[in-house]
């Protein structure tokens, strides 16, 4: 009788980027990404299932966010798009807009651009764009 049509983000985490490491150049990823270090360049989910984005405090990326899921602690510096789910924690801080489906926004949080609630509509257009 009561059901959810999202998805839900798998649990685990497939890929890490380690506290010491700098990527330059855009990411497409499946499954679960956790970021520690930094990424300068564009992060997109490539696969088929909906899958997760978790920024640490110490984690940075420098680029477009484009995901289903994400998990925000540390700073980006770039747009923010997430299909279903946006949660940004206490030290998370975001310079460009956020677009999401479902927010949740800690005490502390920082966001220096737009929050965009996004539909079904919305999704459909904008990905027909991409």
């Amino acid at each position: 009788m009561f059901t959810r049509s999202s998805q839900k983000p798998q649990n685990r985490i497939d890929t890490l980027v380690g506290a010491d490491t700098v990527i330059k150049g855009d990411i497409g990823f499946s499954g679960g990404l956790r970021v520690d270090g930094v990424i300068i360049g564009n992060v997109r989910e490539s696969g088929p299932k909906p899958g997760a984005l978790v920024l640490s405090e110490q984690g940075r990326i420098e680029g477009a966010i484009s995901v289903s899921h994400a998990v925000i602690n540390g700073t980006v510096m770039g747009p923010v798009a997430a299909a279903e789910y946006v949660e940004l924690q206490a030290k998370s801080r975001v310079t460009g807009d956020v677009s999401y489906k479902t927010l949740e926004m800690h005490i502390g949080a920082v966001v220096e651009g737009k929050l965009i609630y996004r539909h079904e509509q919305t999704l459909v257009a904008t990905e027909r764009q991409d």
